[in-house]
Formats: C-alpha cells, sequence, structure tokens
C-alpha cells in the first residue's frame, strides 16, 4: 500500500473511531510498519493544518483521533446541541487531586480537600474518569485511585507529563500578608 493511500485509510479510520487508536492498532490493520504509519499521519496532519479544513488528527489517551478544530465547536455544538453534564467544582477538585498525586486513597483526596469526596469519587468512577488502581499496603488495605485514558483524552494530554505544573493554579490572593507585600501583617 503506498503512503497516499496509508494516509487515506488512517483518515477514514480515525474517522469512524470514538476512541484513540494506538499506532500500534493502527500499523496491524493496515499491516504497515511504524514508521509508514507515522509519516502518513504526520502528512495527515500537516495537510489538516490548512484552514479549508474543519478536522484535525491528534494525538491523545494513548492513541490518534480525529477530532473537530476549536474554531468550529460552535457551529458543531449548535448543529448537535450536545447535552453536556459538567463537573461538579468538587468532582473537578477530586480529579485534580488524583491526575496530581495518583495513586492515592480517598483518605487521602479527603484530608487534602478538607471534606468528604465519597460522592465526588463515585461520579467520577461512573464517568470512567478515574478507576480502582490497587489497594494500598496499609490497614484496611484502602483502595488506590488514578486517572483512565479517558481522562487523558477527554483533556487533550498525551500522558500525565503534559498536566500544567501546579504552582500554575496557585492564587495569589491565598497567599500570607508578607509574601505579597514584604511585611507581617500588623506591622
Amino acid at each position: 500500500m503506498n503512503l497516499d493511500r496509508v494516509q487515506g485509510a488512517l483518515e477514514a479510520l480515525l474517522f469512524v473511531t470514538p476512541e484513540p487508536i494506538p499506532v500500534g492498532k493502527l500499523c496491524r490493520v493496515l499491516g504497515v510498519s511504524e514508521a509508514v504509519v507515522r509519516e502518513a499521519l504526520r502528512r495527515l496532519v500537516e495537510e489538516c493544518r490548512s484552514e479549508r479544513r474543519g478536522l484535525e488528527p491528534v494525538e491523545a489517551g494513548g492513541g490518534w483521533q480525529l477530532v473537530t478544530k476549536a474554531e468550529y465547536a460552535r457551529a458543531v455544538e449548535q448543529l448537535v446541541q450536545p447535552r453536556r453534564q459538567g463537573l461538579s467544582q468538587a468532582a473537578l477538585e477530586t480529579l485534580a487531586i488524583i491526575a496530581y498525586r495518583q495513586p492515592v486513597t480517598r483518605a487521602e483526596i479527603d484530608a487534602v480537600r478538607g471534606v468528604q469526596s465519597e460522592a465526588a469519587v463515585r461520579t467520577l468512577l461512573e464517568r470512567g474518569l478515574i478507576r480502582e488502581v490497587g489497594r494500598k499496603e496499609a490497614p484496611g488495605r484502602p483502595i488506590l485511585y488514578g486517572t483512565t485514558p479517558l481522562f487523558l483524552q477527554q483533556f487533550g494530554l498525551r500522558d500525565l507529563s503534559e498536566l500544567p505544573p501546579p504552582e500554575r493554579f496557585r492564587d495569589p490572593a491565598a497567599a500570607p500578608a508578607a509574601s505579597r507585600n514584604g511585611t507581617l501583617a500588623g506591622d
């Protein structure tokens, strides 16, 4: 199969699959080497950079998928009117703690948040964003949680190393008075 045909087949496969497809699986399905698949993907990515294209291949969640370009998301939403159920603040906080500290127990999550996280953990499990990854070697052998490939896919990450540094989320207003203005409060 020549490179043009591999590229066309890749585009078709990425179009019909809702989840990211790993490169190894693409190689097996198409019967070509990884080098050929990677070159065809590179060419497809380059061609889709054109302003006249509405889709783009992206690497996320351990594989490749074809997604709508961000600038056309509004138009697509108006057509299909997805029933998006966002995550609650509690679920987002819990998800962030799990993403940055995994593997982590519910008690450890609760300690960071300062409140119980049972409902948030249950929601994240139901949505497939987190999973049980084992048990901690501690009294009671509590469940350890970690993120899933769906988490990576939903947040457009190839892997956890692409998470932004936690310092980026520090609230400057929460800093002690001394660090804000160089004096101790009450001086």
